[in-house]
C-alpha cells in the first residue's frame, strides 16, 4: 500500500475512533436527560464511524495493482466510495429531519443538566477539530473521501451544537425550540449530502482539465524549439493519482523519424517529472513555408472566422494535391457536417486541383 493511502488510512482510523467514543458518550447522556435529539445525535455519529470504515475500504481497494481486467488500476473505487457516503449523509439528513418535525408536533419535557452540556460543547469542539484536520489532509492528499469526511464533521458539529443551544435555553426556563434547529441542520446535512454526491458523479463522468494544468503541459511542451504547436490535449483520470493522456505536437515535416522519436520520449520523460502525467506524444507535420501554402492557409483562416462555432484550426499541411487540417468546434454547434460541407465547397470553387481532409476535433481542454 502506497504512502497516501497509508495516511489517509491513519487519518479516517482516528475519526472512527473519536466516533464510537461519542456515540457511547451521547448515548449516556441522552438516556440520562432523556432529550431524544442527542440519541439521534450519537447515531449519527455511529454513522459517521461506518463511512469511515468505508473509506479505509475504498483506499485499500484502489491500491490494488492493475491487472489484465483493469488495466490501469482500481484509483477510481474512491468516487464510489464517496458516492457511498454521500448516501449515507443525505439518509441521515432526511432521518433527522423527520425527527425533528416530530419533536416541533410532539415536544417531551427534557431534563439537562450542566454536566450534560458541557460533555455536548466537549463533542462539538471535537467534531470541529476534527473537520479542520481531515480538510487540511483531504487537500494535501488530493483525497475526495477525507474532504466528504470533513463536510460530513463540520455538519454534525452544528447539530450537535443546536441541540446544545436548545439545551441552554431549556434550562433557563425558555422555550423548547430544539425540533426547529433540528430541521433548519438536517436541511444543511441533507445539501452537504446532495453537494458530495454531485461532486462524486462529475468525477466519475468526467471534468473539463482545469486550465492552469492544460496551460503548464502545454508551456512544457512548447519550451522545445522543435515544437511549433500544441493542441488536442486529452486527460482522463483513473483515481486522484492516476492521470494518463494524450497531445499532438506540430514539428517541420523535415524531421527524420530519429529525431521526432527522441523528441518525444525528452517530451514523455519531461511531462511525467514535472506534472506526475502519463502523456503519449502524437504528431503533426508542418510546411509551412512557401508563399503559396502561407497564401492558402491565410485563406481558409478568413473563411473559418465567419463560422462563430469554430474555435481553433490547426494541424495544417499540404502534400501534393491534398490539404489537410483540424477544426475545433464549440460543443454548442449542432451540425458540424453541413459546416464542414460547406467550407469543402466554398474551398473547392477556389482551389479546384485540390482535395480537402477535415478532421472534427472537441474543445476538450483549454
Amino acid at each position: 500500500m502506497n504512502d497516501r493511502a497509508n495516511k489517509i488510512i491513519k487519518v479516517s482510523v482516528i475519526g472512527i475512533i473519536m466516533n464510537i467514543f461519542l456515540t457511547i458518550i451521547k448515548i449516556i447522556v441522552g438516556i440520562f436527560v432523556g432529550a431524544v435529539s442527542i440519541i439521534l445525535d450519537a447515531i449519527n455519529n455511529l454513522s459517521d464511524a461506518v463511512s469511515q470504515i468505508i473509506t479505509i475500504l475504498g483506499t485499500a481497494l484502489s491500491t490494488k495493482a492493475p491487472n489484465k481486467k483493469h488495466p490501469f488500476g482500481y484509483g477510481r473505487i474512491e468516487y464510489v466510495t464517496s458516492q457511498i457516503m454521500a448516501v449515507i449523509i443525505i439518509s441521515i439528513g432526511a432521518i433527522s429531519l423527520k425527527e425533528a418535525i416530530e419533536k416541533i408536533i410532539s415536544p417531551n419535557d427534557i431534563n439537562y443538566t450542566y454536566y450534560s452540556l458541557i460533555i455536548i460543547f466537549i463533542a462539538v469542539i471535537l467534531k470541529i477539530a476534527y473537520s479542520i484536520f481531515t480538510k487540511i489532509e483531504g487537500k494535501k492528499l488530493n483525497s475526495q473521501n477525507l474532504l466528504a469526511t470533513s463536510t460530513d464533521s463540520l455538519m454534525d458539529a452544528f447539530l450537535t451544537l443546536g441541540t446544545l443551544i436548545a439545551g441552554l435555553v431549556v434550562m433557563l426556563g425558555g422555550f423548547n425550540f430544539e425540533g426547529y434547529i433540528g430541521c433548519i441542520i438536517s436541511i444543511l446535512i441533507f445539501k452537504a449530502g446532495v453537494e458530495i454526491m454531485v461532486d462524486a458523479i462529475k468525477d466519475i463522468i468526467g471534468n473539463r482539465v482545469d486550465a492552469n494544468v492544460s496551460k503548464k503541459i502545454k508551456d512544457i511542451i512548447n519550451s522545445y524549439d522543435e515544437v511549433i504547436g500544441t493542441y488536442d490535449l486529452m486527460l482522463h483520470e483513473y483515481g486522484p493519482t492516476k492521470t494518463i493522456g494524450s497531445a499532438h505536437i506540430e514539428v517541420d515535416d523535415k524531421m527524420t523519424a530519429a529525431e521526432i522519436h527522441s523528441l518525444t520520449r525528452k517530451i514523455t520523460e519531461d511531462i511525467f517529472l514535472k506534472t506526475g502525467i502519463i502523456l503519449t506524444i502524437g504528431i503533426y507535420a508542418t510546411n509551412d513555408i512557401s508563399l503559396e501554402t502561407i497564401k492558402i492557409k491565410n485563406y481558409i483562416q478568413t473563411i473559418i472566422t465567419q463560422y462563430e462555432d469554430i474555435l481553433e484550426i490547426h494541424g495544417f499541411y499540404i502534400n501534393d494535391n491534398r490539404i489537410s487540417f483540424d477544426l475545433v468546434f464549440d460543443f454548442k454547434c449542432k451540425d458540424r457536417i453541413k459546416i464542414i460541407d460547406e467550407l469543402k465547397k466554398e474551398l473547392k470553387n477556389m482551389y479546384s486541383n485540390y482535395e480537402f481532409d477535415i478532421v472534427i476535433d472537441n474543445d476538450v481542454t483549454d
